[in-house]
């Protein structure tokens, strides 16, 4: 990362401990965030191509929250799945093991892909009080309003699949190509804080394990998304969406938060899919006041 966080001071004051854990045969990497003696602890599951760091920006907002913040298998520093093909049942079930092993009961929080993956898990049976949803995957992408752009990644990385390894790996982890999706993807017209979202995926959006991993995890990106699970839903949830969100309209996240048994939808104006980037602060106040956690004095 060269680009200073405009959220660099916030989360300086923030404790943050690096840890690793063995889960389905491999090494889940973890940071925890936030004091060790929280009331409430939240378990955050970043998206696709990310890794932890991407959510930091929210979580400078929660600094009463204890947050456990993994890679997913195959990206960041947590190793793949071994044997295992890196689809949404085997993301689910290495969530549901992954909280079992390092925070049973904790509040779920997932975005965007995380969205799908933590759905999934909460609905086959992973015990939470809460779960929060930001830019939720409500509808197909390739009927999203940029559905031709999908279908151009769809064909991206099949084509990454199918060269020869060295020159597949190449082209997914080509700079030109990351840099047209972030520009695709970011709303803001501050120019400081769209060099600081450049940054964070030219440093963090390619740091998967390998292809066939990334391949796999983007399929199960585009086959699922949160209607699929919501139904079976049970617990108070939290929806945190986009009013200019390209890969879910908000007129999909409003139809989605009612078929939520106890759902409550909160619109954010003038961003698109970097809720998490762009708009942290009214991201965490929204989840402040669904887990009903008083500001503190100070902060």
């Amino acid at each position: 990362m060269t680009v200073p966080s405009p959220y660099a001071d916030r989360l300086r004051r923030l404790p943050v401990q690096r840890h690793e854990v063995e889960v389905r045969g491999a090494t889940t990497a973890y940071w925890v965030y936030g004091p060790e003696d929280a009331e409430t602890t939240v378990i955050a599951v970043h998206g696709f191509r990310g890794e932890h760091h991407g959510l930091e920006p929210v979580l400078a907002y929660l600094p009463e929250v204890r947050v456990i913040a993994p890679d997913l298998p195959g990206f960041g520093e947590s190793a793949p799945l071994p044997g295992r093909r890196h689809d949404l049942d085997e993301y689910a079930g290495w969530l549901m093991d992954f909280a079992a092993t390092v925070a049973p009961g904790a509040v779920i929080l997932g975005h965007s892909f995380g969205s799908i993956v933590t759905a999934a898990a909460v609905a086959r049976g992973l015990r939470t009080p809460r779960l929060i949803l930001l830019n939720p995957i409500g509808a197909p992408a390739l009927e999203g309003p940029k559905g031709l752009m999908t279908r151009l990644a769809v064909l991206y990385y099949a084509l990454g699949a199918r060269l020869p390894e060295r020159l597949g790996t190449a082209l997914l982890r080509n700079r030109v190509i990351v840099r047209v999706m972030s520009i695709t993807m970011a709303k803001t017209k501050d120019p400081a804080l769209r060099r600081f979202i450049h940054d964070q995926h030219d440093t963090y959006f390619s740091r998967f394990s390998d292809r066939d991993v990334l391949r796999d995890a983007f399929v199960a990106s585009v086959s699922h998304d949160v209607r699929e699970f919501a139904p079976e839903i049970d617990v108070p949830t939290l929806l945190v969406a986009a009013e200019r969100d390209d890969i879910t309209p908000i007129e999909a996240e409003r139809k989605l938060a009612k078929t939520f048994p106890d759902a409550e939808l909160v619109e954010i104006a003038h961003v698109g899919h970097l809720i998490h980037y762009e708009t942290p602060a009214e991201a965490a106040g929204a989840v402040r006041r669904f887990l009903r956690i008083p500001v503190v004095r100070g902060r």
